[in-house]
């Protein structure tokens, strides 16, 4: 059905629930192998024949006509009524305007219901179960729309995501009255839909530059001589210097060919370690309290935006209990796999040995920038970041623990184990600083243009590594 004008929506304490009933579910063969019935009697059927029924057999045992005459309109009301049964259920299709949305943004379900019989339904009712991360304007009570004979309908409902990942939508259920409301069908149920919803970007700049690069062509300036954009001095002329990079102001003062000598562009390669271990706080979603691991992963799509777009190369790692990588790679493509990527990140509580990840040099490239996400609430975290550290790989830690995060109370003595938990915790930070891990708080753009600055600095001297 095209015209939208007839869409309503009924309340559900005016209409059944949707879930099936007894023996009144999807439909199935029956025990004696016969196709069971699509459609059923509803109350008003029920009543209508059982009032009509009664009135008969009073009329019949004590003679009295009057009775019978009531008892006529309800047969022959019924009998008008259900001259024209229909003998198939509704047809249900689910589906959404867009399968891929930030979080935040509106997204619409489409629920197509269909009547694939000569006969009009008086309406269909659908209901749709979704994700609590999902939160539709109408709610979640159940909608109608009449279907005249062989027509279909589209119910539209309008939502905002909440939060990033992926989200279950459906099934949806849906079953028709017809016959005046005398008989209705069995429910009808849609396999459900996921809805992708990728993380917002946490706004991130870095003014600093990578602290030692690998690739040959690329945004950042390094003390190699060689074709690229950063002035490096004057020199005479040498055999196989480009004419066009001779300089004529110098050459004519001094009366030889001078030529200007540049320092080589290159590339670089971020590496993201997101720690999944724990999860700390509770997400409110777009707008509400951030948990450790919204943090995390808003703040790893933020940094993997920032760097592919200056051309540089980026990975990520999870650090959990199931390994999970994503290639190093550049471009826009990279940067849609890195939001798909993240979709996929949970909790995942475990045995994992840092001793082991060690062991693997090939992840972690001995020239890449080593960003670490992680609340730093698990020893296994701090003796990763003190391993790489000593291995000297280029490492910078950003702490994702929410300000105003803390264990609910039990008893008196909850708030004292809070505060010596915090001080172990400072403890440890401070440890890692002596092992030359940088630590610094997650704050958006510029959050790690001074730590960066200062390994830069470190990767141009001298230092010792232990193997």
């Amino acid at each position: 059905m095209t015209d939208t004008s007839a869409k309503f929506s009924i309340g559900i304490p005016l209409l059944p629930d949707l879930q099936p009933k007894a023996g009144r579910g999807a439909a199935g063969p029956s025990a004696d192998g016969h196709p069971p019935p699509v459609w059923w009697p509803t109350r008003a059927l029920r009543r209508a024949v059982g009032l009509a029924g009664l009135l008969m057999f009073l009329a019949a045992i004590t003679g009295r006509l009057d009775l019978l005459v009531l008892a006529l309109p309800f047969v022959v009301g019924t009998a008008w009524s259900l001259r024209r049964r229909p003998t198939v259920e509704p047809e249900v299709t689910l589906g959404v305007s867009e399968s891929l949305v930030p979080e935040g943004e509106q997204v619409r379900v489409i629920v197509t219901v269909g009547n694939p019989t000569d006969t009009a339904f008086d309406f269909v009712v659908t209901g749709l179960r979704r994700s609590p991360w999902l939160r539709m304007q109408r709610g979640i009570r159940p909608y109608a729309i009449p279907l005249p004979a062989g027509s279909e309908g589209d119910i539209e409902l309008d939502g905002r995501t909440l939060r990033w990942g992926r989200h279950a939508l459906g099934p949806a259920r849906a079953y028709a009255v017809a016959c005046d409301g005398l008989l209705e069908s069995h429910r009808v149920t849609t396999p459900p839909l996921w809805l992708r919803v990728h993380p917002v970007n946490e706004d991130f700049q870095a003014g600093e530059g990578m602290p030692r690069a690998a690739g040959l062509a690329g945004t950042h300036h390094s003390r190699r001589p060689g074709e690229g954009g950063e002035l490096a001095g004057v020199r005479p002329f040498a055999p196989g210097d480009r004419l066009r990079r001779i300089d004529w102001r110098v050459s004519l003062r001094t009366r030889e060919l001078h030529v200007s000598a540049t320092l080589s562009d290159r590339d670089a390669e971020v590496v993201i370690l997101l720690d999944v271990l724990h999860e700390v706080g509770a997400s409110g979603g777009v707008g509400g309290a951030a948990s450790a691991l919204d943090t995390a992963v808003r703040a790893a799509a933020g940094i993997a935006e920032h760097y592919l777009h200056r051309g540089d190369r980026v990975s990520l790692i999870e650090f959990g209990p199931k390994f999970r990588q994503l290639r190093p790679a550049s471009g826009r493509r990279q940067y849609h796999a890195v939001l798909e990527w993240l979709l996929d990140i949970t909790v995942s509580a475990g045995q994992v040995d840092a001793t082991t990840w060690l062991q693997r040099p090939y992840l972690l490239p001995s020239n890449a920038l080593v960003v670490a996400l992680t609340p730093l609430v698990d020893d296994r975290s701090a003796e990763l970041l003190a391993g790489l550290a000593r291995a000297g790989r280029f490492l910078v830690a950003v702490d994702t623990l929410p300000a105003n995060a803390r264990p609910a109370a039990v008893n008196e003595w909850s708030d004292v184990a809070f505060r010596l938990w915090r001080l172990e915790r400072e403890n440890m930070l401070g440890q890692l600083r002596e092992h030359g891990v940088p630590v610094v708080a997650w704050t958006g753009s510029g959050s790690l243009d001074q730590v960066l600055r200062d390994v830069a600095r470190m990767a141009g001297s001298a230092r010792a590594v232990v193997r």
